[in-house]
Parts: C-alpha cells; sequence; structure tokens
C-alpha cells in the first residue's frame, strides 16, 4: 500500500470513535454540501450592495465590470491554492491549522485570536443585522426599521442558527443547501430580466466613458469587490467532517468559484441595463433599487431575496467559526473544555455556544 492510500484509508476511517475510544466529528459532509457551503457563504449582501463602491472608484460601468472579472480570477487562484492545501493538511481549521504547520504555532495563536475577537464576531453581526433590516424594510416604506427592532431580529436570528448548528450537522447543511439554492436563484432572476432589457436595447450605460486612470481608485475597487467575493476559503475549516475530502475538497472549489463568479458578472451585467451611474452611487442597494425599476408591484421579491442570502450567509459563518474555535481549543490555544464534543448529536456544542 502506498503512503498516499494509506493516508487516504486514515482519513476516511469513520468516526464513531469505537477503535480508539474517542469521540469525534462525523464525516457527513457531501459534495453537494461542500458546494453549499463556499457559495452560500460568498454570496451574502456584498452583490446587492457592493457594486455601488466598484463604481465609485473604477468610474465607468465597462471598467466597473473588468474588475469584476478579476476579482473572480484572484478568487479562483485564491482558491486553488486552498484545494491544494486541503488535501495536504487534512486538519479542519483552514487558515489557522496551515499557518499553524508552516509557521508555528505563535502566529497561528495570534489569527486565532485575531478571529475569535474581531473578524468572526463582527462579521456575523453585520451580516445579521443586514438580514434584520431587509426582512423589516418592507414594513417601512417610508421611513428605516427601528433599530431596536433591526438587533432584536438579528439576536433572534443568530440564536435560532446556532441552536440548530448545536443540534444536528445534518440539519445545518440543509439549511445551507436551501438558501443556497434560493439565493442562486434570485441572482437568474435579476440575470435574466437584465438579459431581457438588453433586448430591449437597454445598453446605453455599458461605456468605458469617465473611467478613472488612478492606480490606487482602480486598487481601491478591486477591494471592494473582492470583499463580495469573501468566503471561498470556508469550507477549509471543515475538512474533517468531509465525506472523502482528497476529491470532494477540491471538487466543491472547482464547481463553487466559476459558479460565483458567472453569476457576479451576470448580475453586474442586469444592473447597468437599467440603473444609471448617478442612480446607482446614490443608492445604498443596488438590487432593491433594480427591483423597484424594473419589478413594480412585485419590487418587495428583492428584499426578501437579500433576506434570505444573508440568513444563509449567517449560517455559514456560525458553522466554520465553531469548527475555528474548536481546532484552536484542541491545539491548547482555547480553553480545552472549547474542544469537548455532544456525545450523541457529534456536534461541537461548547464552542458552538460560545461562538454566539
Amino acid at each position: 500500500m502506498t503512503v498516499d492510500n494509506m493516508k487516504k484509508k486514515a482519513l476516511d476511517t469513520s468516526s464513531e470513535g469505537s477503535d480508539n475510544g474517542k469521540v469525534e466529528l462525523k464525516r457527513t459532509i457531501t459534495l453537494f454540501n461542500g458546494v453549499a457551503i463556499i457559495v452560500g457563504s460568498i454570496v451574502g449582501s456584498g452583490i446587492f450592495v457592493s457594486p455601488k463602491g466598484v463604481l465609485a472608484e473604477a468610474g465607468s460601468f465597462g471598467a466597473a465590470l473588468v474588475i469584476w472579472i478579476m476579482c473572480g480570477f484572484l478568487s479562483l487562484i485564491g482558491a486553488l491554492c486552498y484545494a491544494e492545501l486541503g488535501t495536504t493538511i487534512t486538519r479542519s481549521g483552514g487558515d489557522y491549522a496551515y499557518i499553524l504547520d508552516a509557521f508555528g504555532p505563535c502566529l497561528a495563536f495570534l489569527q486565532l485570536w485575531v478571529n475569535l475577537i474581531i473578524i468572526r464576531p463582527t462579521a456575523q453581526a453585520v451580516v445579521s443585522l443586514t438580514f434584520a433590516y431587509y426582512v423589516l424594510q418592507p414594513g417601512f416604506e417610508t421611513c428605516d426599521p427601528p433599530k431596536i427592532a433591526v438587533r432584536f431580529l438579528a439576536a433572534i436570528c443568530i440564536s435560532i442558527l446556532t441552536f440548530i448548528n448545536v443540534f444536528s450537522v445534518r440539519a445545518a447543511t440543509r439549511i445551507q443547501d436551501v438558501f443556497t439554492v434560493a439565493k442562486i436563484l434570485a441572482l437568474i432572476i435579476i440575470t435574466l430580466t437584465g438579459f431581457v432589457m438588453i433586448g430591449q436595447g437597454e445598453t446605453e450605460y455599458f461605456t468605458f466613458e469617465n473611467t478613472n486612470p488612478d492606480v490606487g481608485k482602480m486598487s481601491l475597487a478591486l477591494y471592494s469587490g473582492l470583499f463580495a467575493y469573501a468566503g471561498w476559503n470556508f469550507l477549509n475549516f471543515v475538512t474533517e467532517e468531509m465525506i472523502d475530502p482528497y476529491k470532494n475538497l477540491p471538487r466543491a472549489i472547482y464547481i463553487s468559484i466559476p459558479i460565483v463568479s458567472f453569476v457576479y458578472v451576470m448580475a453586474n451585467v442586469a444592473y447597468m441595463t437599467i440603473i444609471s451611474p448617478r442612480e446607482m452611487l446614490e443608492s445604498n442597494a443596488v438590487a432593491v433599487t433594480f427591483g423597484d425599476k424594473v419589478f413594480g408591484v412585485m419590487a418587495w421579491i428583492v428584499p426578501v431575496f437579500v433576506s434570505l442570502s444573508t440568513f444563509g450567509g449567517v449560517n455559514g459563518l456560525l458553522f466554520t467559526s465553531g469548527r475555528l474555535f474548536f481546532v484552536g481549543a484542541r491545539e491548547g490555544h482555547l480553553p480545552d473544555f472549547l474542544s469537548m464534543i455532544q456525545v450523541n448529536r457529534r456536534t461541537p456544542m461548547p464552542a458552538m455556544l460560545f461562538t454566539v
């Protein structure tokens, strides 16, 4: 038996714990689940609001489209590197696990705690607040929803999803699957509407006129676009729970990034058919502005789709954050109790509760 086959056999061994007496996380994440985790984590609120930031720095719709394509290409390069890392270093934990192996415990410790204190909590809070805002918006047509209501609904969103993640890995991945399909459907509807507009001759805004030649501005436009692509590395946080990760991890990455890149570029094309540069720069939610101009009395459907998208984004963040803290505790960089697993549910319950 070759070394690679021995490694693969060890990795694919059942996680029931009957052989070594340990309670371990079970391998329940399929290829489809993996695609849903990546796509669902990337497609949050970014594509519905980031086009404004890209256009503001790029200066023209033509240059903005080029930026979106470049962002997809850069994300694909990063994702391919993570596909290689995920099949070489087969532990969960993503960036943290790779830094630990490559640079040692000091830098890994710092990276873990930056995620713990700043990156993960703020990201989950922002996405859940976005979810709550768009859920409440249809009921407040002439003003913004009350801040206390938005915060309360965001807290409920996080609490419900944490309970589901603690209760069952399969239930959490099912939620991710369903809401990923919903958000891709929303972008497909926007894209098809854009094609109809192009067929009607709505192409006057497709121009490179007023493109900003400043490299610094283009860099900021690229940054705004890359924000919308954030999340392509999230599947690497749950490598130990994937079925046959040697095959399914790379496949999930190869499938997900092209899908996201295509729907992002096409959604921007759709926006540009009907929204002028001035209107886009004045809008706080480009997709909502698009819905108001195109769907008429059905404009409420866009806030609903944004809500579904951000709800799935919160679930993806919670799912992967719990695994990150679980692995950090297992390596001794967080209190030991966070590395414990609920015996019956086979979920990292302490780490999940700590996350919420």
